[in-house]
């Protein structure tokens, strides 16, 4: 018997390649979408296996309903997929109060409106696993995507410290974190800041660093999912990609090492 699986952002990038993975293989999905015009042809191809959902993610009381309405429509939610998201590009001054706020609005809080709305329709059944798109930005940081970095960071935060507290009624929680992939994350799914000329030449390094090489093929990734929702016992973080792990033993490797240095300092502060 397949799954019910839940999945906001699901028009277009990974939420679009997971959904009709799912379907694919019998999965029921309720498929989030603002327009979701975009599902029209999986809707057509799948059937009642499908749930198109209208949804911006930043709006608390529509997260509950297209929540509530997903199990009302098949019975019950195996899984939450936190997909939804988009990336700001752009150095931290050149950054407005509106697009910081909007960020966080999209990247953080529709994250936490879903999974709240999840949570107690996972708790009466006694099982779950909520699945939070982070990025190995939510690890590692990258210069001129700060507020996106501090996104990441958040989500990082709150999933692990869910993970401890839901695990006593079943519910399990899994962050997926990407490397680069190429999907349209950095193209039209993106906003950029208004450029400031004193950052270029850090934007220029930092774009002269990017190799064809650095980005996976995001369709390669639907078998991972697929693996990580069937797993009785998936990990707290799954990375994607062949960047993410080398990337970040050499960051924690460097803190490590900078901790260790300090570290008398450190334990002086104790008081005690």
């Amino acid at each position: 018997m397949g799954k019910v699986i839940f999945i906001t952002g699901a028009s277009r990038g990974f939420g679009r390649i997971w959904a009709e993975a799912f379907l694919k293989r019998g999965d029921q999905v309720a498929a989030t979408a603002r327009n979701p015009e975009t599902l029209s042809d999986l809707a057509r191809q799948y059937g009642k296996a499908l749930l198109p959902i209208q949804l911006d993610v930043t709006d608390r009381k529509a997260s509950f309903a297209a929540v509530n309405k997903a199990k009302e429509h098949f019975g019950r939610i195996d899984v939450v997929v936190n997909n939804a998201g988009y990336g700001l590009f752009g150095a931290i001054e050149e950054t407005s109060e509106q697009e910081a706020r909007d960020q966080i609005e999209a990247n953080l809080f529709g994250l936490l409106w879903v999974t709240q709305a999840a949570l107690p329709i996972m708790r009466a059944q006694g099982e779950g696993h909520i699945i939070q798109l982070s990025s190995i930005l939510g690890i590692n940081t990258l210069p001129t995507l700060g507020l996106y970095n501090a996104s990441k960071f958040a989500v990082e935060g709150l999933s692990e410290t869910l993970a401890a507290e839901v695990k006593g009624f079943g519910i399990k929680v899994t962050l997926v974190e990407p490397n680069g992939f190429s999907t349209d994350w950095g193209g039209a799914s993106a906003i950029h800041t208004q450029a400031m000329p004193e950052y270029e030449q850090i934007k220029a390094a930092f774009y002269a660093g990017v190799t064809e090489g650095s980005f996976g093929v995001p369709e390669a990734t639907a078998d991972a999912i697929l693996r990580l929702i069937d797993s009785p016992n998936p990990p707290l973080r799954l990375f994607l990609g062949k960047v993410a792990l080398p990337w970040t033993k050499q960051v924690y490797a460097e803190r490590l090492a900078t901790w260790e240095s300090w570290s008398e300092v450190a334990a002086a502060a104790h008081g005690k």
